[in-house]
């Protein structure tokens, strides 16, 4: 398992992931197909933030139980913790230092389908609704 180092476009918030990046997830859910999110999962024993924690702002909608972190500074995607796998990270592997993604794999995940419970829900949002 490699140790890859990574950030945000700033800098303020630096982390690094144990991955050896088998694959690169997409997801077509409304935030990450807004977000244009490629995300690589790993265990949250497997991520640790080095520096910028004052700096990460967290997002939370719908069922409020995923929490996606950006950098207040520069306002980029960093990780988030999952609704699907609440022990896993999605980490942006755009910001990974030194990696070539031209030859991993990229899979699609469904998060389309996933329910939508919030009340004020854009009717664009794709999910049920309960």
């Amino acid at each position: 398992m490699r140790k890859l180092s990574g950030q945000c476009h700033c800098g303020s918030v630096t982390f690094e992931i144990a991955s050896d990046l088998h694959e690169i997830t997409t997801c077509d859910c409304s935030l990450c197909t807004v977000r244009n999110a490629l995300m690589v999962k790993v265990p949250d024993t497997h991520l640790t933030l080095l520096s910028g924690e004052e700096f990460l702002t967290l997002y939370q909608w719908n069922m409020k139980i995923a929490r996606h972190y950006f950098c207040k500074m520069c306002g980029i995607y960093v990780f988030h913790n999952k609704r699907a796998a609440p022990d896993h990270f999605g980490v942006n592997v755009l910001c990974l230092n030194d990696i070539d993604l031209s030859d991993i794999p990229v899979r699609a995940t469904e998060g389309e389908n996933m329910t939508v419970s919030q009340v004020s829900a854009k009717p664009h949002w794709p999910g049920p609704r309960i």
